[in-house]
């Protein structure tokens, strides 16, 4: 609640940013695709093309880029024995997954009623994908909170990569449309893998989706692992048990 406050506030709508924000960008991401949908040439429905790209890419930046130097405005915090390190962490990644969450949900049920979107194909395979891609979310926003602490350079670089990685997620396209040689190489991106199966799950039979739930898990796994022992390190250095 002390989060959501201090980004927030409490006046205007308050709180309803934390969702109204990634639905009016992503909104209007999908609309604009929607118009201009002949210069892309694209054969799938543009609007559920362009809601399963962004909205994963507003969960693990967003994510990410929150836990950028998170711990330095909160410090006063951790005088507090019940208030960790790992709470900051898990409070903004958090926000940032209930955000996407009823962005993309709420977006779906608008575009849904308008018969801009059909109802998807196979929401489990959807719901497997946004739940792997909020794993993803949690371990890198870990990683990316104690480097930005413990690395200047790296904070200031984080922004810049997180544009070079935004091309390369999934987001513009399905691995099915690569040449051979490049598909290999897109499928050693973890982002690719969730990307696909979130429009597996809405798509159905329309796509080929490329992608192993388990090698995006592996990666999760190894991410959330290297994350971990970054903060286990930082914490000593600060002292707190």
């Amino acid at each position: 609640m002390r989060e959501v406050i201090t980004r927030y506030g409490r006046n205007n709508l308050g709180f309803m940013w934390l969702f109204f924000e990634p639905m009016l960008f992503t909104a209007g991401i999908s609309i604009l695709w929607y118009f201009t949908r002949g210069a892309h040439g694209l054969s799938l429905p543009i609007i559920p093309f362009a809601l399963t790209g962004y909205s994963t890419v507003l969960l693990w930046r967003n994510a990410s880029t929150r836990c950028a130097k998170a711990i330095e405005p909160n410090i006063s915090l951790l005088f507090h024995r019940n208030v960790t390190v790992l709470d900051l962490f898990i409070t903004r990644v958090l926000l940032e997954i209930a955000g996407a969450t009823i962005a993309l949900i709420g977006l779906s049920v608008i575009f849904i009623s308008l018969g801009l979107m059909k109802i998807p194909s196979d929401i489990l395979t959807m719901i497997w994908g946004w739940l792997l891609f909020c794993w993803f979310a949690f371990s890198l926003g870990l990683i990316v909170g104690v480097m930005t602490e413990v690395s200047e350079t790296f904070g200031r670089t984080w922004g810049l990569l997180t544009y070079l990685a935004f091309p390369l997620s999934g987001a513009f396209f399905m691995v099915e449309w690569l040449p051979h040689s490049a598909a290999q190489w897109m499928l050693l991106i973890p982002m690719v893998h969730g990307t696909e199966m979130l429009r597996e799950g809405y798509f159905g039979p329309l796509v080929n989706a490329h992608y192993d739930a388990s090698y995006f898990a592996l990666i999760n796994f190894v991410m959330l692992f290297i994350g971990l022992a970054l903060l286990t390190r930082f914490k000593n250095s600060l002292g707190e048990e």
